[in-house]
């Protein structure tokens, strides 16, 4: 499918949900839409594998019969359903009883089936507890099937649900029923929505030009980022996953095969939920990745609590866009955690360094960790600016990347990226400033595919280049007091040029001659006109 296709398609299902919506705010209405979404996807996927096992066994239904082929295998081979079951959770990982197929939801919509509504909530239900091997308990919580807003009595919302899962699969029709771009509408949605959400879109969108600088850096090789990508991730890490996108296009970069697992933590539950049925519809399979719904500065994930050296989380790449300057409640305890005990905690009002330490503990020798943060983590005093210093003199900040203003949904202050690693070779720290290479537009500014090149080359190739990026040595760094104020290395000021004091005298003197000689020609006409002379 085209970018423009793509584009045509996410405009499409754009308009029915802002035609549907009605009551509802966006926000909610898009846990209905990207639920539907995610039922059509496992759907299509289920039923094109299930086509396959099947062979010449899978029915071939006349044209009256609209129910799911795999309906009537069910109904006529009762026995084999078991067998075949097992066989398809070895296969695709998952099943899905043909009841609660997309196929069966949508003709049930299309003749507005007063079961809908019930069929639906089972469906939910048993995709949460008996798809997959592994359990998605509480995957469609935060949709309220039985809210007023879909209607004041069953009836009515029965009917609404009907409207809009015909709309979405009219919508869906029109195009091509490849189930992969299912994954790239999801994204696109999500997109979409993020830019009416404002300041909340903050808790689960990264801008994907933003989201793609990143993802390009931890993909190169940890020591020689020139010799280029790593073969294979054993395991990465996002510690404010969000929806999952920045993960995925971490996977993205990679190749399906080559990320080992992919580990991701979120707070908000709407959000972690997206975030799973994102993994999904990616063709992400339920044994490779991890989200985990939890407060990633209490760490109340057990996975990443082992004390065992040996069976300690080490990720070969850590990505994250964590709230900018998030206030928070430090504690004693805290202060003894193996994550901050040697840096010290971040103050009340800005958690940014605990989330910069909560994620490099999990780096591994190898890995790289690409962060976005507020710019005030580069030249902010007091406790901040000793863990920053230790940092500095443990040779663990690599690279210091300054993007352009406005790029966010949720705040215009301009942010940067920093690069750690635990074990870095040059000797001193790589500074960008990209803050003026962007596309403006007339709510967000943008990033052509031309900014984020010169960003990840400059990074790559350890480039010095004028007004753009510099290698600064730890002595000068030193010298500015630990300082990372980007302003401080790399000046964007363009020399004024040289006046050539010669040159404006000799113009100076063209342009008097020229006055002299209208003055005269003005002068002329004056006297035949008899009028007094200037």
């Amino acid at each position: 499918m085209t970018k423009e296709q793509l584009n045509q398609l996410g405009k499409t299902l754009w308009a029915i949900a802002d035609d549907l919506r009605g009551a509802m705010n966006a926000d909610d209405f898009r846990d209905y839409m990207l639920s539907f979404l995610f039922l059509r996807y496992l759907s299509d996927n289920y039923e094109a594998a299930a086509s396959k096992e099947l062979g010449v066994d899978y029915p071939k239904l006349d044209g009256d019969d609209r129910r799911a082929p795999l309906s009537a295998w069910y109904t006529e081979n009762t026995e084999d359903v078991p067998d075949f079951e097992k066989q398809m959770r070895r296969k695709v990982h998952y099943v899905i009883h043909p009841d609660y197929l997309w196929r069966s939801i949508y003709e049930r919509a299309r003749t507005q089936n007063e079961d809908l509504l019930q069929t639906l909530e089972r469906g939910f239900k048993y995709i949460e507890n008996e798809s997959f091997a592994s359990t998605f308990q509480g995957l469609f919580s935060e949709i309220n099937l039985n809210s007023e807003k879909l209607g004041r009595t069953p009836a009515d919302r029965n009917k609404k649900l009907s409207t809009i899962i015909t709309k979405i699969a009219e919508g869906i029709a029109k195009f091509s029923t490849d189930s992969d771009i299912l994954g790239d509408a999801y994204e696109y949605l999500i997109g979409q929505f993020a830019a009416g959400s404002g300041k909340k879109a903050g808790e689960f969108y990264t801008p994907q030009s933003v989201s793609t600088i990143l993802s390009r850096i931890v993909t190169l090789d940890s020591q020689e980022p020139a010799s280029g990508k790593k073969k294979k991730l054993n395991a990465i890490l996002d510690f404010a996953c969000g929806s999952g996108s920045l993960l995925l296009n971490v996977r993205h970069q990679m190749g399906p095969h080559g990320i080992g697992m992919i580990y991701g933590q979120e707070k908000n539950i709407t959000t972690y939920n997206l975030a799973r049925m994102n993994m999904l519809l990616h063709g992400v399979k339920d044994n490779e990745f991890g989200i985990h719904h939890g407060d990633s500065l209490t760490n109340d994930w057990n996975l990443l609590n082992e004390m065992n050296p040996a069976k300690k989380l080490q990720c070969d790449a850590v990505v994250a866009n964590p709230p900018f300057s998030y206030r928070w409640q430090p504690s004693e305890a805290l202060g003894e955690d193996f994550r901050f005990k040697s840096y010290g905690l971040a103050p009340k009002s800005a958690a940014d360094f605990a989330f910069l330490l909560h994620g490099f503990h999990f780096l591994g020798d190898e890995g790289t960790m690409a962060i976005i943060l507020p710019h005030g983590v580069l030249f902010r005093g007091g406790v901040e600016q000793r863990i920053r210093t230790k940092l500095l003199k443990d040779a663990h900040i690599d690279t210091v990347i300054g993007l352009p203003a406005n790029l966010f949904f949720s705040t215009s202050i301009p942010v940067c990226i920093l690069v750690l690693k635990k074990c870095k070779k040059p000797d001193d720290v790589l500074f960008v400033n990209a803050s003026e290479c962007f596309e403006k537009g007339k709510r967000q500014n943008s990033l052509l595919p031309e900014h984020i090149d010169k960003i990840v080359d400059a990074y790559q190739y350890r480039k010095d280049e004028e007004r753009y990026s510099r290698r600064v040595g730890m002595e000068e760094i030193e010298k500015n007091d630990y300082n990372l104020n980007i302003s401080r290395y790399i000046s964007t000021a363009k020399p004024e040029r040289e006046v050539d004091l010669s040159e404006v005298h000799k113009k100076l003197e063209e342009i008097e001659m020229r006055i002299t000689k209208s003055s005269e020609e003005h002068n002329g006409f004056l006297k035949e006109l008899g009028l007094p002379l200037i």
